[in-house]
Formats: C-alpha cells, structure tokens, sequence
C-alpha cells in the first residue's frame, strides 16, 4: 500500500492509500477519488517526502521493546481500538458486504467493523469504499 498526500482544487489537504500509483490514477478516472471536505473530485497528488529506509529508523522502531514500554503501548492501542469501535457495529465476515451495501447505498450508513483478508480489502479500496485497519491489540493486554 502506498499513502498518497492529496489535495483537492479547493485546496483542501488530505490522505489517501493506494495499491499503487496506477491505483489512484485508475480511482481517479472514474470519480472514486473524493475530498472528504467538501466533497469534490478535482483531486490532485501534491508533495510528498520519500519514505526512505535506513538503520537509523531501525533502531528507532526497536526502541519500545521493554516490557514497561509495550504494556504502555498494548493499552494506548487497546483504547485506540475501543475508540475506533465504539458505537460501531461488529459485522465479522460480513464486513467487506456489509462496506459495499453502505457505499452503494444499500444499507443504512452506520459504522462497522469486521473481519477482511487482504484481498478483500484492496477489493474494497479499489471500489472507494473508505476502509482503515483497526490497530492490533496484544492478546496479553486484552
């Protein structure tokens, strides 16, 4: 997946993941593309910096690794998790039905959360269906 810096002609900024760069222009093509602002689909990449690895980045990932830091970190997710959820409806592996019905329209708009593979996922990003993985909770810190 690569995360495109967006802006639309109303200069409104945003994000954007993609599979690829022909992903987001084959989106864009057919309207799927949107600023979630205001809505419009005049949408453009805008200036990014590479993402670039060094060792430095390595060290820095393997920083929170004692056991004070990720029980600190497994509760900072859960209650990212249970913020994500809350009020959402659990739809499990209907999830990525349930995402089209609601984008198409075919069911009432509400939030929902489930399980996807992969696959299933790039589907529904493919599609424009808005969808963000919920952050991965240690079991330990359930």
């Amino acid at each position: 997946m690569i995360s495109f810096n967006l802006i639309c002609d109303n200069d409104h900024g945003f994000d954007g993941w993609f599979s690829s760069s022909q992903d987001f222009d084959g989106q864009k093509q057919r309207g799927l593309v949107s600023c979630p602002v205001c809505g419009s689909v005049k949408v453009e990449k805008s200036l990014m910096a590479p993402s670039v690895s060094t060792g430095r980045q390595k060290e820095k990932m393997a920083v929170a690794t004692t056991d004070a830091n990720r029980r600190a970190l497994a509760v900072e997710l859960k209650k990212l998790r249970e913020k994500m959820t809350d009020g959402a409806e659990n739809v499990g592996d209907r999830f990525p039905e349930e995402a089209r019905k609601i984008h198409y329209g075919e069911s009432e708009e509400r939030g929902i959360y489930g399980e996807a593979n992969r696959e299933e996922v790039e589907g529904l990003l493919d599609e424009g269906v808005g969808v963000v993985p919920l952050p991965p909770v240690p079991e330990d810190a359930n």
